[in-house]
């Protein structure tokens, strides 16, 4: 799993590289020696994780929309990809209600386009199209979600990723079937660490009102979600597509990648053991007014990812909350964010590599 002599050379196609996991897998890709042409939009935050990253080396980034066909289809031509990870997406529960017709086209649509371009990459292997946790129809029973459960979503960000679920089987079936590349969605938890400075997500908006000396206002603080460190995912990301182009009759068309069971918390949990690591006294009180609905209960089972790639979740909650802490920390101290972000690829592929090797 994660075979960084796999890699080398490797031509890749990245979606969404100006996007938090974006930005930590061009830095992970680049550790590995991959060939990268990226697309994405102009990053939406400042500060932004992919600014602080740049350059990469060995990849060629370009601000560009997927959901122009034309665009992807010139991008494809030129990058000539071995493999694809397509991570671009309207990514956000709160922004899909505002505007519901951009998360619709991007996540939908956006899909469509990129599959259509990648019909005629000749090169191409392997295509790893990440959706979210979200895609399942959720019964709020509480149980873990597996791959075979149905798919569904009530709000528009979540709708809009299993719609992009059933746009991935229809062009593996419809176009793909016969001697094309192996293509499979990846399904992650709810993921945090260093860099994130999205709007409406707990760890960027915690840093936020810890710069202003405030607590943190909670929506939903009782809601149990599947933390993980981002570098878990996309390790499992790459691990989906080393398979994929190895051994691809052998993978499955969907996987989860999710935290160890163990490790599933609440919002409140995770407020404050981020508010310990900062010794605030008071992170969090609850948010005022009326928010929109959001699931309470989302857990994910990884076991088919641990049965056909050997991947399983190697932090536990504790760890991830340090390493993201000590990001934040780092940056507020104004250290080298591109060097900080390196070091945690770095340790964490160093575990990666001896639970490989026990494992044998």
């Amino acid at each position: 799993m994660v075979v960084s002599g796999f890699w080398q050379g490797r031509r890749v196609l990245l979606t969404g590289q100006t996007g938090f996991k974006g930005a930590w897998l061009s830095l992970w890709l680049e550790r590995l020696g991959a060939r990268v042409t990226a697309v994405g939009l102009q990053p939406d935050t400042n500060p932004s994780l992919h600014r602080m990253l740049a350059p990469f080396e060995g990849q060629t980034h370009h601000i560009g929309d997927i959901r122009n066909l034309g665009a992807m289809e010139r991008l494809v031509a030129m990058a000539q990809p071995e493999i694809v990870f397509h991570l671009a997406a309207e990514a956000l529960v709160r922004r899909s209600y505002d505007d519901p017709v951009a998360t619709f086209s991007t996540n939908v649509m956006g899909t469509v386009n990129l599959l259509q371009a990648l019909r005629r990459a000749s090169a191409l292997q392997a295509v790893v199209v990440v959706t979210t946790d979200k895609v399942y129809a959720n019964d709020e029973a509480g149980r873990p979600f597996e791959e075979a459960d149905r798919l569904g979503g009530k709000d528009p960000y979540s709708a809009s990723k299993a719609a992009a679920e059933l746009v991935v089987d229809s062009f593996r079936a419809s176009f793909f079937a016969s001697g094309g590349p192996a293509i499979a969605t990846a399904r992650a938890g709810n993921v945090v660490g260093g860099g994130d400075w999205a709007a409406d997500r707990l760890i960027p908006d915690f840093v936020r009102a810890m710069a202003k000396g405030e607590p943190l206002r909670l929506r939903s603080p009782m809601a149990i979600r599947p933390w993980q460190h981002v570098v878990e995912p996309l390790a499992g990301y790459l691990a989906l597509a080393e398979a994929l182009t190895t051994r691809p009759g052998t993978v499955p068309a969907a996987l989860n990648f999710g935290p160890d069971p163990a490790q599933f918390a609440s919002v409140a949990k995770v407020a404050e053991t981020l508010g310990q690591a900062f010794d605030l006294p008071l992170p969090w009180l609850p948010a005022a007014g009326i928010n929109p609905p959001e699931a309470q209960h989302l857990r994910l089972s990884s076991k088919l990812a641990a049965e056909t790639l050997g991947w399983r979740p190697l932090l536990s909650l504790e760890q991830t909350l340090a390493f993201t802490a000590d990001w934040y920390r780092a940056h507020r101290d104004g250290a080298d964010m591109r060097a900080i972000t390196m070091a945690q690829i770095s340790a964490y592929a160093d575990k990666l590599q001896l639970e490989q090797v026990e494992a044998a």
